[in-house]
């Protein structure tokens, strides 16, 4: 299992909430406005690890990748890919989403913007443990530290309050984040 001694994402100031999300939540009300206010770290055991890998394998297996121009005629749409179809967002929203269910704690599953090897948008989910930030990615089966992904860090969710996202030191945020 990881070493306890990797690192959490450090966080800037606010930042603007991308427009696929901001859409995704006016449609999925119930999905969204998680104002805890605090903002904890998952105590990682074997077993929640193991829960990780099963969700996030069993997803990565199930949903077929297509971009959002493809699957809808439009260039961006964040929505659960309940069809067995959907790009890096829709694969982001619905392992939340069951882990949620699981009894995770949703401050600590945050939907975060990055940039992947190539420079181009990607979305992945961040899951904040004792044991450092961990990504779960639907471009790789490991699950890693948020530092190993060779990714550029853009924003993510606000722990206190997922309906505002914070900004994680790389300015050039993409117009899309599923375009591959």
């Amino acid at each position: 299992m990881l070493s306890s001694f990797a690192a959490n994402m450090a966080v800037g100031a606010h930042t603007t909430v991308p427009m696929g999300y901001f859409q995704f939540c006016t449609q999925n009300p119930a999905d969204c406005g998680m104002h805890t206010g605090r903002g904890g770290k998952v105590a990682l055991t074997e077993a929640d690890f193991a829960q990780l890998h099963q969700v996030n394998d069993d997803i990565n297996r199930r949903i077929e990748p297509m971009t959002d121009l493809d699957h809808y005629g439009e260039i961006e749409r964040w929505t659960y890919p309940d069809d067995g179809y959907g790009d890096c967002e829709d694969y982001v929203l619905l392992k939340r989403r069951t882990l949620i269910g699981l009894g995770w704690p949703a401050d600590t599953l945050l939907v975060t913007v990055v940039r992947d090897r190539k420079g181009d948008g990607h979305a992945v989910l961040t899951v904040v443990t004792d044991r450092g930030d961990l990504v779960l990615d639907n471009q790789e089966a490991a699950i890693v530290l948020w530092h190993e992904t060779g990714y550029r860090f853009v924003k993510r969710q606000a722990q206190d309050d997922t309906d505002n996202w914070v900004s994680l030191g790389d300015v050039l945020a993409p117009y899309s984040v599923g375009r591959n």
